[in-house]
């Protein structure tokens, strides 16, 4: 252990050099971490270009914080998503890193004298550090679900009568933005967010994003797949219908005709993240996503 902790130096975010970095980091510890230790990858490339603007350099060196051995691997990782929350990034044979990463975090991530962590309900070693840190669980919650494509049979796609069908284009962009900020209630996402994303971003493709069209062209309905080939999995983001267009099955229909896609592409393992909502959860069940892991905020008053 003493021999580990000497050979680890910790530091500030750089550059791109550093985010690709922790992309790879999270790739190679996908198959030896539990389940959701680590962001999927999709989520870590969302933070990057998922964005109206990409220079993120200097803001972001005064809020990521890496851990990494003298030969330049990362072993650690600390990173905001939001306002006064921190993400711990960490490889499972380094997980005594966690204390050291959560000083740092409460030091430099608090807002107003609170700071936010996600701990999920399995894993009771985060949990038991969050507790003697003195962090209080809150009733904020969300579920990351999980299905194995290898043992299923993917019902066929049929779609309600009058829309269809199709992929995206590079020409969805404003459409897509205001579908978005119309289902999820927002007005912070815009064309050249959307555009930066599938411009940029490694695991987005649009052969693997379809959308519900109307007779006119407009779109009522959007699901979106990333995946990621270096740990074949793939991960469902975003999920979402018109309010106009809801009750009609037509993010039942857009999954399934993903997951026959992923099907074909012998993908192992989708995932998908969720509230509490009925309707969406419920949605969920009817495709097996019954593989679950419940993850709730925990915040400490400093």
């Amino acid at each position: 252990m003493t021999a580990q902790v000497k050979a680890i130096v910790s530091r500030s975010y750089e550059g791109d050099d550093d985010f690709w970095s922790i992309r790879n980091f999270l790739i190679e510890t996908y198959p030896i971490a539990p389940p959701v230790l680590n962001w999927e990858v999709r989520r870590w490339d969302g933070q990057r270009f998922h964005r109206e603007n990409l220079d993120v350099q200097a803001d972001w060196q005064h809020k990521i914080h890496l851990w990494e051995m003298t030969d330049g691997r990362v072993v650690g990782v600390v990173h905001p998503e939001g306002s006064g929350d921190a993400f711990l990034q960490i490889h499972p044979n380094f997980r005594f890193l966690e204390d050291e990463m959560l000083d740092w975090a409460e030091k430099h991530r608090a807002v107003d004298g609170l700071l936010c962590i996600v701990g999920y309900e399995h894993d009771t070693q985060r949990l038991q550090l969050l507790s003697q840190r003195g962090y209080q669980k809150t009733p904020s919650g969300f579920v990351t679900r999980r299905i194995s494509l290898a043992t299923r049979t993917v019902s066929p796609v049929e779609i309600a009568k009058g829309y269809r069908i199709r992929t995206t284009g590079p020409a969805d962009c404003a459409a897509i933005a205001n579908l978005l900020n119309v289902s999820f209630g927002r007005d912070c996402h815009t064309a050249g967010e959307y555009k930066n994303f599938t411009t940029h971003s490694p695991s987005f493709d649009h052969a693997l994003n379809y959308v519900a069209e109307t007779p006119d062209g407009s779109l009522a309905a959007h699901v979106g797949i990333n995946f990621i080939p270096e740990n074949n999995y793939a991960v469902f983001e975003p999920v979402c219908t018109h309010p106009d267009h809801r009750r009609k099955g037509l993010g039942l229909s857009l999954m399934l005709a993903g997951l026959r896609q992923l099907k074909q592409l012998e993908v192992d393992t989708v995932f998908v993240d969720t509230g509490d909502g009925i309707a969406a959860n419920k949605l969920y069940d009817t495709l097996g996503f019954d593989d679950t892991y419940q993850g709730y905020e925990w915040v400490k008053v400093l």
